[in-house]
């Protein structure tokens, strides 16, 4: 596990500034969110259930009113019937005469439009005979007894002696239901006539649709449902059959549910957890119950938590989009002044373009664009300084070369001198002041390989004067080569050096010189060979190096001349030694092409 923190940690302290930003930006827009929907996650379903039951208890605390109240109105209805004047003397046959009866038809018709009731029905136990009199009387309002037996309501009568009842739709016979409405409350009247004891019921009849309407409109939550139920469990409306039936709560177990408690009850049926809330209406003795089962519940939760998701998902990406916006402002800048701060490493650093925006970034521009300015500043006088200094060099280590150079003719001069060679001493003279005029001309420092070979051409014919003709010097370089340039006394060094230390440590004193040369690409190559005694390997490693300096003069000047090319050149040019002991020495002189003018030094 350590392992793994640890690459993490390495991984995100190599990433890019713009990376990291982003992380850090992802990690305070998510974390406070996910906690947050953490803490909310188990609470949401009883955050949900509370809520809805908290609605449910409003709605269905102004519903049970509202059904009580039609329930009254129906009663009142059927109480202003039994109160008019022709229903109560109707059981004197005698006393019932066509005038009353249609006045009754009248009053009948009157509470019918302006309540609930679609249907008034008198039903008498009189002889058939006679009920047909006083329905042609009150225009269809009475009809015989026989007409109900079989009915269920009317065995609940036989039965059970009350004396009303509210009747839903399966009370009810078909005929009925078809004819005077699906639902109805019937009162019993017994009464004497004719020395016997008969019976009367009068049915008002109406719609479920008054009831099933206001659980509608009170009570629409979709998954929910509401039903009204009477003392002999029978529904009397209902907002879903289906969801009734199976969610069904028997009337003694609604009773005793709702003395215990006035608020939802959660209940199990069928394995399946619900929430039930009761509410009396106590006028028929009825109740209405309010089922809000579960599974909605917890999808409305699984919903709210999705939506809460997505939500989180979308201020996501609109905080990235964000926190690239604003990372990108900050790291582009900055990767602007990286960039234009990695272009060191292969030139002289360039000034940024001034910034409009003066935060720490701007700053940071500034402050590089003065450091850069400063840089220029010290690479150009560094420049100058090395170039000063590079001059000085070069001329302090051509100072070396020319005295060594005099000294030795000198010495030749003066050994001819003291052998009485006048007319060779004028020739050596001449040759020696040719050597310097060419040497010394315009104070240049650089000539070219025609003129160079010229001045060894003059050094050699100095030595054979010494040496009695022994050296045979021998040039072999294309025309087209001897105008590009050389530093001047190149070659002598090296001439000489053949001289002294190949050909004249041979027994008899005498050796050949040849030069060549060729242009390879851009390099100019002049390879100087002799055929003297060569330089042990040991000795020939370190001639170039400095090491050999203090052993003889012509040492000091081969190394000078070496270090000067690579001074002038680079270090990729000078001189390169080949030998083999007992049949020479080839010396390889590597430096670039360049044609014109010589360079002129101070």
């Amino acid at each position: 596990m350590k392992k793994i923190v640890g690459k993490i940690k390495v991984l995100y302290s190599n990433s890019k500034l713009h990376t990291k930003l982003m992380i850090s930006y992802l990690f305070i827009i998510s974390i406070p969110m996910a906690l947050i929907a953490m803490f909310y996650y188990g609470k949401v379903y009883d955050m949900i259930v509370s809520d809805t039951i908290r609605m449910e208890q409003e709605e269905s605390a102004t519903t049970a009113p509202v059904i009580e109240q039609a329930v009254n109105e129906i009663l009142n209805d059927s109480e202003q019937i039994q109160d008019l004047p022709f229903f109560s003397a109707f059981s004197m046959e005698e006393s019932q005469d066509s005038a009353n009866a249609a006045l009754f038809a009248d009053q009948v018709e009157e509470i019918v439009q302006g309540g609930m009731i679609q249907t008034v029905r008198v039903y008498i136990d009189f002889p058939s005979t006679v009920v047909n009199g006083f329905n042609q009387l009150t225009d269809g309002i009475m009809e015989p007894i026989s007409n109900i037996n079989g009915t269920y309501w009317k065995g609940i009568f036989s039965g059970s002696g009350t004396s009303s009842l509210h009747c839903p739709s399966f009370y009810l016979s078909n005929y009925e239901i078809e004819n005077y409405g699906d639902m109805a409350f019937i009162s019993k009247k017994n009464f004497t006539a004719g020395g016997q004891m008969r019976s009367c019921y009068l049915a008002v009849y109406y719609s479920s649709d008054i009831f099933l309407d206001i659980l509608n409109d009170n009570l629409p939550s979709a998954g929910n449902v509401a039903y009204i139920i009477n003392d002999r469990n029978a529904l009397i409306a209902t907002t879903n059959p289906a969801l009734s039936s199976t969610y069904y709560l028997n009337y003694s177990l609604i009773q005793d549910s709702f003395m215990s408690s006035n608020n939802f009850l959660k209940k199990s049926v069928l394995g399946e957890e619900i929430f039930a809330g009761m509410y009396s209406i106590k006028q028929p003795q009825w109740y209405m119950v309010v089922v809000i089962p579960s599974a909605p519940l917890i999808r409305e939760s699984k919903l709210l938590m999705f939506q809460y998701f997505s939500l989180f998902i979308v201020c996501v990406i609109a905080a990235l989009f964000i926190a690239t916006k604003l990372s990108r402002s900050i790291t582009k800048r900055l990767a602007m002044v990286t960039n234009q701060m990695g272009q060191v490493r292969m030139g002289p650093p360039i000034p940024l373009k001034e910034s409009k925006i003066h935060d720490e970034i701007g700053e940071l521009i500034d402050t590089y664009n003065y450091m850069t300015g400063e840089m220029n500043r010290l690479l150009i006088e560094k420049e100058k300084t090395y170039e000063e200094l590079r001059i000085a060099e070069f001329n302090s280590l051509q100072a070396q070369i020319n005295p060594h150079f005099l000294y030795n003719t000198m010495d030749m001069i003066n050994w001819m001198a003291t052998q009485g060679q006048n007319h060779e001493i004028t020739k050596a003279v001449q040759n020696l002041s040719r050597f310097y005029k060419l040497t010394l001309s315009k104070k240049e420092t650089v000539s070219t390989i025609e003129q160079e070979i010229e001045h060894a051409t003059i050094y050699v014919h100095l030595q054979n004067m010494r040496f009695l003709g022994k050296i045979n010097f021998v040039v072999d370089i294309p025309d087209g080569i001897l105008d590009y340039q050389i530093p001047k006394l190149t070659l002598q060094p090296v001439i000489e050096n053949s001289i002294q230390h190949g050909i004249m440590e041979k027994e008899d004193k005498k050796g050949t010189i040849v030069i060549t040369a060729w242009s390879n690409e851009n390099v100019i190559e002049i390879l100087v060979s002799d055929d003297g005694v060569g330089i042990a390997h040991e000795k020939l490693e370190k001639i170039l190096t400095g090491e050999l300096k203090n052993e003889s003069s012509n040492n000091i000047a081969i190394y000078n001349t070496h270090h000067r090319l690579q001074i002038l050149y680079g270090k990729e040019n000078g001189l390169t030694y080949h030998s083999i002991v007992g049949k020479g020495t080839e010396v390889l002189i590597r430096l670039p092409a360049k044609t014109g003018i010589p360079i002129k030094r101070a």
